[in-house]
């Protein structure tokens, strides 16, 4: 009996869903609105999803064919039942693309405004050779209002200068003495740390009494040579840079002698280790 009960539920479902059949004075209505397609088409209960539908009933082919320096195009319509219709459409003019200022420019001010003001700043994208959005030169008004725009801050000097002479590749290399190419080594190995505007423009170095501090003609004892060093530590020689260059271990670079080249002091974090404290 339940098996039955729910046999009729899912029939009565069904016969529900089911379309109702159209009835003799339905189907001759329909038939006469096939003769008054505009009466139809412009009825206020016709969506367009109703239209969309209409035409994909009543539309065999479409032939498009766009000549767009003349900025048009001609349709040929294939009706069902072979009736053609030709037309001619205007095409909108196409609309430009936004300006805007390349992003790598972008980044370069972003880098820029830490250090200078907008007018330098100008003057420096000037001789690169970069352009507004609209194909100008930088101003210092231009500059200021794209930096707005971008919500890049000004620069504003800090309280306090930085200590030391900021020095070219060249006159470091004298004031220290030792060669350009060791510094430019350095530079790449991060003993020294360099200041740079922008990529390719000149390093420049801050000649502080800490920078000096670090180029001696003679290390202490405790200070090892890079074989003994990476020996010690067990490590690679690029590794033991990269502890120097993140502080984490102290460095010297001998500028005399026979032995000239970097010096590193290794802590010996376990002296004693294995003696008896008794």
């Amino acid at each position: 009996m339940r098996d039955l009960a729910a046999a009729e539920a899912e029939l009565q479902r069904r016969e529900q869903q089911r379309p109702r059949a159209l009835g003799p004075e339905e189907k001759n209505k329909i038939r006469s609105l096939g003769s008054d397609l505009k009466k139809v088409w412009t009825a206020p209960t016709t969506t367009d999803r109703d239209r969309k539908e209409l035409l994909r009933t009543l539309l065999e082919e479409v032939v498009v064919t766009v000549d767009r320096p003349e900025r048009r195009a001609h349709l040929t319509l294939r009706w069902r039942g072979g009736t053609l219709t030709e037309l001619d459409l205007s095409l909108p003019r196409s609309q430009p693309r936004g300006l805007r200022t390349p992003e790598d420019t972008i980044s370069l001010l972003h880098r820029l405004a830490v250090h200078y003001s907008d007018d330098v700043i100008a003057g420096i994208l000037n001789r690169q050779g970069r352009k507004t959005a609209t194909g100008e030169r930088f101003t210092a008004h231009q500059v200021g209002c794209l930096r707005r725009y971008r919500n890049i801050p000004r620069f504003r000097p800090p309280a306090e200068s930085p200590t030391g002479e900021l020095a070219t590749i060249r006159k470091a290399a004298q004031i220290l003495g030792i060669n350009t190419s060791t510094i430019h080594r350095w530079l790449n190995d991060g003993f020294i740390a360099g200041e740079q505007v922008t990529p390719g423009a000149p390093w420049q170095i801050r000649i502080t009494e800490e920078l000096r501090a670090r180029f001696v003609e003679q290390a202490p004892p405790d200070y090892l040579p890079m074989l003994e060093t990476t020996m010690k530590l067990g490590v690679s020689r690029q590794t033991v840079l990269q502890r120097v260059k993140r502080g984490e271990l102290e460095a010297l670079l001998v500028t005399r002698g026979r032995r000239k080249g970097l010096r590193i002091r290794v802590a010996d974090d376990h002296p004693n280790l294995f003696e008896s404290t008794s």
